[in-house]
């Protein structure tokens, strides 16, 4: 196996285990309580079963047309992902790999819980006073630094280093 293959397996299956077993945990252990404060007026973790897309979207769709939407677009964006970059490793630099291992494994992470749960498990809720982000987890938040990581290295890093190289 060459390294560029088994550092996208490697983040990729970490980034699913790490999504998992914190989802687990926090089911564990949060489905008990309404919520834990973290730091008071800013972070808790809480427990919120999210049937719809990020921020809600399709939340108010069918539950038919929400899940078989959610699971296409899901399933489609994490197998498009990893074959891309399994296919097209030697000319991605490491930079790119870890970036789409990062957003291939957070979107299995969060298809595992819509496939099999029915619902993606949130539990990482940031507010101050009543304003609240929407609640998110590990799978969410590995996609967010993935994508904002290529398009980094897209925009600031890619040409600078064709130009060095």
């Amino acid at each position: 196996m060459d390294r560029k293959l088994a550092l996208f397996l490697s983040v990729f299956f970490g980034v699913i285990a790490l999504d998992l077993i914190t989802k687990e945990i926090a089911e564990a252990y949060l489905s008990k309580v309404d919520r834990i404060k973290v730091i008071d007026g800013f972070f808790d973790l809480t427990l919120v079963w999210n049937k719809g897309a990020a921020f809600g979207i399709l939340s108010q769709a069918s539950e038919t047309v929400r899940k078989a939407v959610l699971i296409f677009a899901s399933l489609f964006i994490a197998i498009i992902t990893t074959v891309y970059s399994i296919v097209n490793r030697k000319k991605l630099s490491n930079w790119e790999i870890v970036s789409l291992a990062l957003i291939s494994g957070g979107a299995f992470g969060n298809l595992y819980d819509r496939i099999f749960i029915g619902a993606v498990r949130d539990f990482l809720d940031f507010y101050i006073k009543d304003y609240h982000w929407p609640a998110f987890n590990i799978a969410d938040t590995s996609i967010t630094i993935g994508i904002a990581s290529f398009v980094f290295y897209e925009i600031f890093l890619k040409n600078k280093n064709k130009k060095e190289g």
